[in-house]
């Protein structure tokens, strides 16, 4: 998910390296609230959509004091729908973020890399069992 909220009460340029990083050009990873410079487009079913709204309304009430579950349900889910509404793409297109600080506040936006176009791109990473 885009996770500008986040950055709601940062000034870009008093924060350090890695934050400045994260808020010009990070994803909010769902599990691990990580960042993540690439998302890929896929697939979630029902159970696995509500399940991530849970999740991120009990990160939203233990790290950014939302009052209880009752209350960042309906931001969680709102931030969640509006994460699925840039899903109308082929599976598999990698999406990347830009984000700068305007007058009007935080503006977004996203770049699309098309399935055919990420193919052409050098295999940088693999996983391996420990």
């Amino acid at each position: 998910m885009p996770g500008t909220f986040v950055f709601a009460d940062i000034d870009p340029e008093t924060v350090d390296r890695k934050q400045r990083l994260a808020f010009g050009s990070a994803w909010l990873g769902v599990e691990s609230f990580g960042f993540t410079t690439l998302v890929e487009i896929a697939e979630i079913d029902e159970a696995g959509f509500f399940r991530a709204v849970e999740q991120l309304a009990q990160h939203l009430v233990t790290r950014y004091g939302a009052p209880n579950l009752a209350a960042a349900l309906p931001a969680a889910r709102a931030e969640l729908d509006d994460a699925a509404s840039l899903g109308d793409h082929k599976l598999g297109t990698l999406l990347a973020i830009a984000r700068e600080m305007t007058d009007e506040g935080i503006k977004e936006r996203v770049r699309v890399i098309k399935p055919e176009r990420a193919k052409d791109h050098a295999r940088i990473w693999s996983f391996t069992d420990d």
